[in-house]
């Protein structure tokens, strides 16, 4: 059974670019073996995707001390169990210094 696409609406929007701008455009866009269209169509939407993603950080609700002690003191906690295999750290690995408790973390964030 054949599969049906969707035909998208493309609209057609008249670009003016800066000379010095379209070369390094075109170039880049030949590099990546794409028309220039399909290269400045993602630079658009990965450019919107960042700003989208500034936005989200600007609205989510900031982490509070009682939040970030319930996260760390996660970490902290054993399973009881040992590692897997793969979960293991080499022999002769040099561990860094330990992440201090959750409770110091907090008392430094504050002063």
């Amino acid at each position: 059974m054949p599969v049906r696409q969707k035909k998208v609406a493309v609209s057609k929007f008249p670009l003016r670019l800066m000379p010095s701008v379209r070369r390094v455009a075109e170039g880049f866009s030949e590099k990546e073996g794409v028309s220039l269209n399909q290269f400045i169509n993602l630079a658009v939407a990965e450019k919107l995707a960042h700003l989208q993603h500034e936005e989200w950080l600007a609205r989510r609700p900031k982490i509070s001390d009682a939040l970030m002690t319930r996260a760390l003191d996660v970490l902290d906690r054993s399973t009881g169990r040992p590692p897997e295999d793969f979960d293991r750290i080499p022999p002769g690995y040099r561990l860094a210094r330990r992440r201090p408790s959750a409770k110091r973390t907090i008392a430094r964030r504050k002063a």
